[in-house]
Protein backbone atom coordinates (compact mmCIF):
# COMPACT_ATOMS: atom_id res chain seq x y z
CA UNK A 1 0.00 0.00 0.00
CA UNK A 2 1.32 3.66 -1.16
CA UNK A 3 2.29 6.10 1.91
CA UNK A 4 0.04 8.36 0.22
CA UNK A 5 -3.61 7.31 0.93
CA UNK A 6 -7.25 9.35 -0.12
CA UNK A 7 -10.45 8.73 1.56
CA UNK A 8 -13.27 9.35 0.02
CA UNK A 9 -16.73 8.84 -1.82
CA UNK A 10 -16.89 8.72 -5.99
CA UNK A 11 -19.47 11.27 -6.01
CA UNK A 12 -18.05 13.58 -3.54
CA UNK A 13 -17.42 16.61 -5.52
CA UNK A 14 -14.67 17.55 -2.50
CA UNK A 15 -13.35 14.22 -2.88
CA UNK A 16 -13.40 15.17 -6.91
CA UNK A 17 -11.49 18.10 -7.07
CA UNK A 18 -8.81 16.45 -4.82
CA UNK A 19 -8.32 13.73 -7.18
CA UNK A 20 -7.62 16.51 -9.86
CA UNK A 21 -5.38 17.95 -7.96
CA UNK A 22 -3.59 14.90 -7.41
CA UNK A 23 -3.17 13.52 -10.98
CA UNK A 24 -2.00 17.31 -11.98
CA UNK A 25 0.58 16.19 -9.73
CA UNK A 26 1.22 12.97 -10.66
CA UNK A 27 0.70 11.58 -7.78
CA UNK A 28 -0.11 8.05 -7.25
CA UNK A 29 -2.35 7.27 -4.00
CA UNK A 30 -3.99 4.58 -2.69
CA UNK A 31 -8.25 4.96 -2.88
CA UNK A 32 -9.84 4.10 0.52
CA UNK A 33 -13.60 4.66 -0.11
CA UNK A 34 -16.18 6.38 2.73
CA UNK A 35 -19.53 5.33 1.61
CA UNK A 36 -21.21 8.34 2.45
CA UNK A 37 -24.68 6.20 1.43
CA UNK A 38 -24.40 3.93 3.85
CA UNK A 39 -23.03 6.41 6.96
CA UNK A 40 -19.46 5.08 6.95
CA UNK A 41 -18.65 9.16 7.54
CA UNK A 42 -19.96 9.07 10.98
CA UNK A 43 -18.73 5.70 12.61
CA UNK A 44 -15.61 6.07 14.83
CA UNK A 45 -13.20 4.67 12.15
CA UNK A 46 -13.81 7.64 10.19
CA UNK A 47 -14.08 10.13 12.82
CA UNK A 48 -10.73 9.31 13.92
CA UNK A 49 -9.69 10.59 10.80
CA UNK A 50 -11.89 13.34 10.95
CA UNK A 51 -13.63 14.74 13.98
CA UNK A 52 -16.23 16.13 10.89
CA UNK A 53 -17.38 13.42 9.53
CA UNK A 54 -16.34 14.48 6.11
CA UNK A 55 -14.40 13.52 3.19
CA UNK A 56 -12.09 13.58 1.68
CA UNK A 57 -9.36 12.84 4.28
CA UNK A 58 -5.92 12.77 2.52
CA UNK A 59 -2.29 11.22 4.30
CA UNK A 60 0.51 12.42 2.68
CA UNK A 61 4.00 13.21 4.02
CA UNK A 62 3.57 12.12 7.51
CA UNK A 63 0.28 14.23 7.74
CA UNK A 64 -3.53 13.70 7.77
CA UNK A 65 -4.97 16.72 6.02
CA UNK A 66 -8.88 17.63 5.28
CA UNK A 67 -11.13 19.98 4.33
CA UNK A 68 -10.28 20.05 0.00
CA UNK A 69 -9.45 23.62 -0.47
CA UNK A 70 -6.70 22.74 2.31
CA UNK A 71 -5.58 20.02 0.72
CA UNK A 72 -5.02 21.06 -2.99
CA UNK A 73 -2.95 24.22 -0.98
CA UNK A 74 -0.73 21.73 0.35
CA UNK A 75 -0.08 20.80 -2.97
CA UNK A 76 -0.09 23.61 -5.17
CA UNK A 77 2.52 24.87 -2.76
CA UNK A 78 4.50 21.51 -2.17
CA UNK A 79 4.67 20.37 -5.19
CA UNK A 80 4.16 23.36 -7.30
CA UNK A 81 1.03 23.29 -9.40
CA UNK A 82 0.71 27.05 -10.07
CA UNK A 83 -3.04 26.36 -9.69
CA UNK A 84 -3.10 30.30 -8.59
CA UNK A 85 -1.50 33.49 -10.11
CA UNK A 86 1.42 35.07 -8.33
CA UNK A 87 -0.05 38.65 -8.74
CA UNK A 88 -2.05 39.58 -5.45
CA UNK A 89 -5.08 41.30 -7.40
CA UNK A 90 -5.74 38.66 -9.77
CA UNK A 91 -5.14 36.12 -7.02
CA UNK A 92 -7.62 37.08 -5.40
CA UNK A 93 -9.82 37.34 -8.25
CA UNK A 94 -9.31 33.67 -9.03
CA UNK A 95 -9.75 32.61 -5.27
CA UNK A 96 -13.14 34.42 -5.54
CA UNK A 97 -14.58 32.71 -8.61
CA UNK A 98 -13.21 29.19 -6.93
CA UNK A 99 -14.83 30.00 -3.53
CA UNK A 100 -18.45 31.38 -5.62
CA UNK A 101 -18.38 27.50 -5.71
CA UNK A 102 -16.29 25.81 -3.21
CA UNK A 103 -17.85 27.99 -0.50
CA UNK A 104 -21.07 29.10 -1.52
CA UNK A 105 -23.05 26.77 -3.71
CA UNK A 106 -21.41 23.57 -2.58
CA UNK A 107 -21.90 23.64 1.42
CA UNK A 108 -25.72 24.23 0.16
CA UNK A 109 -26.03 21.82 -2.07
CA UNK A 110 -24.17 19.20 0.15
CA UNK A 111 -27.29 16.02 -0.54
CA UNK A 112 -27.09 15.81 3.42
CA UNK A 113 -28.26 19.69 3.52
CA UNK A 114 -30.92 18.96 0.82
CA UNK A 115 -32.56 15.52 2.83
CA UNK A 116 -32.64 17.72 5.86
CA UNK A 117 -34.49 20.25 3.72
CA UNK A 118 -36.84 17.62 2.42
CA UNK A 119 -37.43 16.34 6.15
CA UNK A 120 -38.37 19.56 7.12
CA UNK A 121 -40.45 20.71 3.83
CA UNK A 122 -44.67 20.45 3.85
CA UNK A 123 -44.29 19.42 0.64
CA UNK A 124 -41.18 17.13 -0.53
CA UNK A 125 -42.84 15.90 -3.50
CA UNK A 126 -39.85 17.38 -5.68
CA UNK A 127 -37.41 17.33 -2.73
CA UNK A 128 -34.44 16.96 -3.02
CA UNK A 129 -33.91 17.86 -6.66
CA UNK A 130 -35.59 21.11 -6.51
CA UNK A 131 -33.73 22.03 -4.04
CA UNK A 132 -30.55 21.57 -6.45
CA UNK A 133 -32.06 23.09 -8.98
CA UNK A 134 -32.74 26.11 -6.83
CA UNK A 135 -29.07 26.98 -5.80
CA UNK A 136 -26.94 25.38 -8.24
CA UNK A 137 -28.45 26.95 -11.17
CA UNK A 138 -27.93 30.82 -10.22
CA UNK A 139 -24.81 29.80 -8.84
CA UNK A 140 -23.83 28.67 -12.09
CA UNK A 141 -25.29 31.75 -13.54
CA UNK A 142 -22.97 34.47 -11.53
CA UNK A 143 -19.98 31.87 -12.16
CA UNK A 144 -20.71 32.40 -15.59
CA UNK A 145 -20.98 36.24 -15.45
CA UNK A 146 -17.54 36.08 -12.98
CA UNK A 147 -15.60 34.46 -15.82
CA UNK A 148 -16.30 37.66 -18.21
CA UNK A 149 -13.53 39.23 -16.14
CA UNK A 150 -10.66 36.67 -17.58
CA UNK A 151 -9.92 35.33 -20.44
CA UNK A 152 -10.62 31.82 -21.28
CA UNK A 153 -7.67 30.37 -23.05
CA UNK A 154 -8.94 27.72 -22.71
CA UNK A 155 -9.31 27.29 -18.87
CA UNK A 156 -10.92 29.52 -16.23
CA UNK A 157 -7.97 32.08 -15.68
CA UNK A 158 -5.67 31.18 -18.28
CA UNK A 159 -3.51 28.23 -20.08
CA UNK A 160 -3.34 26.18 -17.59
CA UNK A 161 -5.97 24.52 -14.88
CA UNK A 162 -6.25 26.62 -12.09
CA UNK A 163 -8.40 26.44 -8.22
CA UNK A 164 -11.87 27.72 -10.51
CA UNK A 165 -11.10 24.57 -12.89
CA UNK A 166 -10.84 22.08 -10.05
CA UNK A 167 -14.32 23.45 -8.23
CA UNK A 168 -16.44 23.58 -11.57
CA UNK A 169 -16.04 20.74 -12.84
CA UNK A 170 -17.01 18.85 -10.02
CA UNK A 171 -20.01 21.16 -9.84
CA UNK A 172 -21.39 20.61 -13.02
CA UNK A 173 -21.40 16.69 -12.89
CA UNK A 174 -23.49 17.58 -9.65
CA UNK A 175 -25.89 19.90 -12.03
CA UNK A 176 -26.06 17.58 -14.64
CA UNK A 177 -27.03 14.78 -11.96
CA UNK A 178 -29.46 17.16 -11.09
CA UNK A 179 -31.17 18.04 -14.67
CA UNK A 180 -29.64 21.93 -13.95
CA UNK A 181 -30.22 23.47 -17.50
CA UNK A 182 -26.69 24.51 -18.65
CA UNK A 183 -27.36 26.02 -22.27
CA UNK A 184 -27.28 29.28 -21.47
CA UNK A 185 -23.64 29.55 -19.75
CA UNK A 186 -21.69 29.27 -23.12
CA UNK A 187 -18.07 30.37 -21.29
CA UNK A 188 -18.51 27.89 -18.75
CA UNK A 189 -18.90 25.11 -21.28
CA UNK A 190 -16.12 25.98 -23.04
CA UNK A 191 -14.05 25.62 -20.13
CA UNK A 192 -15.64 22.29 -19.45
CA UNK A 193 -14.78 20.72 -22.95
CA UNK A 194 -11.40 22.02 -22.36
CA UNK A 195 -11.07 20.15 -18.98
CA UNK A 196 -12.86 16.89 -20.69
CA UNK A 197 -9.81 16.44 -22.60
CA UNK A 198 -7.25 16.62 -20.16
CA UNK A 199 -5.92 13.19 -18.58
CA UNK A 200 -5.89 14.52 -14.88
CA UNK A 201 -9.71 15.59 -15.26
CA UNK A 202 -10.78 12.26 -17.04
CA UNK A 203 -8.78 10.36 -15.17
CA UNK A 204 -10.75 12.47 -11.69
CA UNK A 205 -14.19 11.65 -13.18
CA UNK A 206 -16.61 9.93 -10.83
CA UNK A 207 -17.45 7.39 -13.51
CA UNK A 208 -13.94 6.17 -13.39
CA UNK A 209 -14.40 5.26 -9.52
CA UNK A 210 -17.53 4.14 -8.97
CA UNK A 211 -18.15 1.15 -7.31
CA UNK A 212 -17.94 -1.74 -9.68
Amino acid sequence: MSNIVLYDFWRSSASYRVRIALNLAGISYDAVVVDLVSGEQKGDAHRSRNPQGLVPVLEIDGLRLTQSLAIIEYLDRTRQLNLLPENPADRAKAQALAQSIAVDIHPICNLAVAKHATVLSADASNMPGAWMQHYIRPGLEAFEALLAEFTQSPYCTGTQPGLADLCLIPQLYNARRWEVDLSHLPRLLAVEAACSDHPAFVAARPDQHAPA
